[in-house]
């Protein structure tokens, strides 16, 4: 299916009959519903949900600006040049049992972006020693049309991830893409959670379906469950929702989108972060109420295959009780 070929009336009446296996039919139907109401617009009739990256000539106007100004060939290297940033969370309630528990936080990879990029990262990450990988979501290069390019590159990306991979969907994904993402064995947390267990003791991991364009987060549904002191981590794709998660009773809050700016001026200042949030949560460590937070940069790119003042990175987040 390409991206301009519509989905049969069969096709998504099967899709959304799986979905709602899946889901619960009321999350399937809002979902899918969203996905074609904006796939609809996408070019900006209803400038309520316009994205830049659903203008079609903002990468060719873009890359004409960079090439104008030289920049272009350096922006694209630094895209590719990704590095391993080393975070550590002190939580003095961490169970002993997970102390130097290592999440593999991987986020906004657009994976059929550039084909550099995603190996880039699958290089960057085959050495790495970690306990559990987390995903953050934006898995696709476009927030519309076809999935098949993302669903081989995440596929050829399970294959370099070590052990168990936790995933939930960013603004760019569709829902149509969770059950070969489920097939491929990355495991989806869509306003749900899991349990993890080592030496008799647990930790928590919710994560939310995407809060940023899709507003299909759904926090209470996501941690009802979780026990009121137990350790919990919670995965979104966008920071905007700190506010709502702090107040929830989330310990660690892991998270992408902004990529950081992307393009930035000197010093990382970024253009724009794209989310409603302060500026402070837009890259890296954050701390509101008690509730700790790590907005990354991520690993590749959107609506243009460069960087500039904002390297990329895949993030290993140590949990320990103690400070370093």
């Amino acid at each position: 299916m390409t991206a301009q070929e519509p989905i049969s009336a069969s096709q998504d009446e099967l899709l959304e009959y799986r979905l709602s296996l899946r889901l619960g039919a009321v999350h399937a139907r809002q979902r899918l519903g969203l996905e074609q109401a904006s796939e609809a617009l996408i070019f900006g009739q209803d400038h309520h949900s316009f994205h830049l990256e659903n203008l079609a000539s903002a990468p060719r106007f873009i890359r004409a600006c960079l090439r104008l100004s030289g920049m272009l060939g350096r922006g694209q290297a630094n895209s590719r040049r990704l590095s391993t940033v080393q975070h550590r969370f002190c939580l003095p309630r961490l169970p002993p049992a997970f102390e130097g528990f290592r999440l593999l936080h991987l986020t906004d990879l657009h994976v059929d972006m550039d084909e550099a990029n995603l190996v880039a990262v699958i290089e960057q990450i085959k050495p790495l020693d970690y306990d559990l990988c987390v995903l953050t979501g934006d898995y696709r290069r476009h927030t519309w049309g076809a999935i098949d390019g993302a669903m081989a590159g995440m596929k050829r990306l399970r294959e370099a991830i070590h052990g168990d991979a936790i995933a939930i969907l960013g603004n760019h994904d569709s829902i149509r893409m969770v059950p070969g993402l489920e097939d491929m064995g990355y495991q989806l947390l869509l306003n749900e959670h899991l349990c993890l267990k080592r030496g008799g003791e647990q930790v928590y991991i919710a994560g939310v379906d995407d809060a940023h364009f899709y507003k299909a987060h759904n926090l209470h549904k996501a941690g009802s469950q979780i026990p009121p002191h137990a350790l919990s981590v919670l995965l979104s794709h966008t920071p905007e929702i700190w506010r709502e998660a702090a107040h929830a009773g989330y310990d660690v809050f892991l998270c992408g989108h902004t990529h950081g700016g992307q393009i930035c001026l000197p010093g990382g200042i970024p253009l724009t972060l794209d989310a409603n949030c302060p500026r402070a949560l837009g890259r890296g460590y954050w701390q509101r109420q008690h509730m700790q937070g790590y907005t990354s940069p991520g690993s590749g790119t959107s609506v243009v295959n460069v960087r500039i003042n904002c390297p990329p990175e895949v993030t290993i987040h140590t949990l320990s009780r103690h400070s370093a």
